[in-house]
């Protein structure tokens, strides 16, 4: 007969929220092994103008389950997952290709923001596909281009011009005690700095094209059994 203390535990195990890369939507996930875990898709919603990223993490917050949750973020997903953290106990914070703090970003975004290059560049032309893209991305095969393709156009312009100016000037310094990050080693969009986990020859599309290697690494060294 079962023990209902322990049926009750169950119930209230900590759910992950998965949070998605810049313009992307829960697709990125769907190679990843979650089986046995209760799964949020965290979706974005439209910013309000000039919105503060702590206010648009604020407004999220609706979509958080309120049982005890993992955040775990892609990309641009894992700064928005950082800052969702501030605002509840979360019971871990897992970033994958993402920066946890402004420190992890590239040079290549202080140059971006001096030079205001966001402004420059046409946002409708980052969302076609193109061979520059899926080498930057690390997508390798024709299955693989075609899900980051799919992906790019369905970003919305607006949405992408908004989250790369939070991008550019995220000042956050702030890192959650119970943070884990795994990134890959040939990461072309954000460099891998302080991983705990990196996967060796990874790209910053390895959540699609790595998805066996880690799910086994947050199945058998991350997630609580």
């Amino acid at each position: 007969m079962s023990d209902p203390a322990q049926e009750k535990t169950r119930e209230i195990r900590a759910r992950l929220c998965l949070f998605s890369g810049l313009g992307a939507d829960e697709r990125v996930f769907q190679f990843l092994d979650f089986s046995g875990w209760e799964t949020t898709s965290i979706r974005w919603i439209k910013p309000e103008p000039m919105e503060p990223i702590a206010h648009y993490a604020r407004r999220l917050l609706a979509q958080i389950p309120d049982a005890p949750s993992i955040l775990l973020g892609v990309s641009f997903g894992g700064m928005v997952a950082v800052e969702v953290a501030k605002l509840i106990a979360a019971e871990q914070v897992i970033l994958i290709s993402s920066a946890a703090t402004r420190q992890d970003l590239p040079i290549y975004t202080r140059l971006a923001k001096i030079l205001n290059m966001r402004r420059c560049l046409p946002m409708r032309w980052l969302t076609i596909p193109n061979p520059l893209t899926a080498w930057l991305f690390g997508a390798q095969t024709p299955a693989e281009r075609k899900l980051l393709a799919d992906i790019l156009r369905d970003t919305d312009p607006a949405f992408l011009s908004w989250a790369i100016e939070k991008i550019l000037n995220w000042e956050n310094t702030w890192k959650p005690e119970n943070l884990v990050r795994l990134h890959g080693a040939r990461d072309r969009i954000l460099p891998a700095r302080h991983a705990d986990f990196e996967i060796a020859g990874g790209g910053h599309f390895m959540a699609v094209n790595r998805a066996a290697e880690i799910s086994g690494i947050l199945r058998e060294k991350i997630l609580p059994q």
